[in-house]
């Protein structure tokens, strides 16, 4: 769980504010622009019959009004991210990607 807080932190200085949530509140309870992220897969490495290396896959999604916003550029460029899709919905625009952390 503190790898999880560790990307709290950090997505909510790339956003510049606390509205970065961890899986889906309810949607009257979200502030936009905001983050919300889950956590998607976990890929793990073997030897000797044992899990040596485990790491985690979260799926970040950014929400927010200005299409041209600099806060997807910024969660793009995280080591060990890519790009999923982009998509609009409820006027909203939402940029969603695949971080393993």
């Amino acid at each position: 769980m503190a790898r999880r807080l560790l990307l709290q932190t950090l997505l909510e200085s790339i956003l510049g504010t606390r509205a970065v949530y961890f899986q889906a509140p309810p949607s009257t309870g979200m502030v936009y622009p905001c983050i919300m992220y889950s956590v998607d897969s976990e890929k793990a490495d073997y030897a000797d019959n044992r899990t040596f290396r485990r790491i985690t896959r979260y799926q970040i999604t950014w929400i927010g009004r200005d299409p041209d916003s600099p806060t997807p550029g910024k969660i793009a460029d995280l080591p060990m991210c890519s790009f999923s899709r982009r998509f609009t919905s409820d006027n909203l625009n939402h940029v969603v990607y695949n971080l393993y952390f």
